[in-house]
């Protein structure tokens, strides 16, 4: 009997950061055909949007959207205000216990509820989210807990699932990885980590900081991996201009 190669939908959520360009990859690796699904949501920066672009076309989605929301109209989040500032250099960065005012409000739920509504339209049953809960930052719903919840209220709240269509998988491929992790894997499918955005807080010419949360994960994530971060950081001209003194 010959192998069946013919390719299964998938909804693939993509913010343009690391870990959702590499969510995509071990989708297509999977041979789904992925519809990647991205939000301006009123963040800080439309960067991670133009990224989000860029890794879509590299890695061959199938079809990519960008959908309008305003969480601002919430705010709650430094992500999302711009009254509360981006938190640089925190001595408790792996410490969980203590949720990050980078955390926006249910923004996971939200964004997985607009992917579900996508994928029971398209007749898809396979939803990708690069949630990560071993280098995180201390967001609730990034952890396993929260997607298994989910992923039942889906299988309850659709006309697909309750009539006997299909049953949705949330799938979380990277979750249990550590940073270092996910680029070397990543790397291996062929991910082009300069096409991608991390920083929660970049300059006008679009240089990550750094220094946030988001910058010092993805910079300890390469040193780890043995492999170059290729993007630009504000911190590299700071430390040029001291070797040039």
């Amino acid at each position: 009997m010959e192998k069946d190669t013919a390719e299964k939908k998938a909804i693939v959520l993509l913010s343009g950061g690391l870990d959702s360009a590499t969510t995509l990859a071990m989708a297509r690796s999977e041979n789904f055909q992925c519809h990647a699904l991205t939000f301006r949501y009123g963040q800080r920066h439309k960067l991670e949007i133009e990224a989000a672009e860029k890794v879509a076309v590299s890695l061959g989605a199938a079809e990519h959207r960008i959908i309008d929301i305003d969480l601002r109209a919430f705010g709650g989040s430094a992500l999302t205000d711009l009254k509360i500032a981006v938190p640089k250099d925190r001595a408790d960065l792996e410490d969980a216990r203590d949720i990050p005012v980078t955390y926006v409000p249910a923004r996971n739920t939200i964004f997985l509820s607009y992917a579900l509504a996508w994928a029971e339209v398209l007749g898809a049953f396979d939803i990708f989210i690069g949630v990560n809960s071993t280098d995180y930052s201390g967001y609730p719903d990034c952890r396993a807990g929260f997607i298994e919840s989910f992923e039942k209220t889906a299988n309850l709240a659709t006309a697909a699932a309750v009539t006997g269509r299909g049953r949705y998988h949330i799938h979380t491929p990277i979750i249990n990885m550590t940073k270092a992790q996910i680029i070397i894997k990543g790397t291996e499918l062929g991910v082009d980590y300069s096409l991608t955005h991390s920083c929660y807080d970049p300059d006008s010419r679009g240089k990550s900081c750094g220094r946030c949360d988001s910058c010092r994960l993805r910079l300890k994530g390469f040193a780890e991996a043995g492999l170059k971060d290729r993007i630009e950081y504000q911190i590299m001209d700071v430390e040029r201009r001291s070797e040039s003194k």
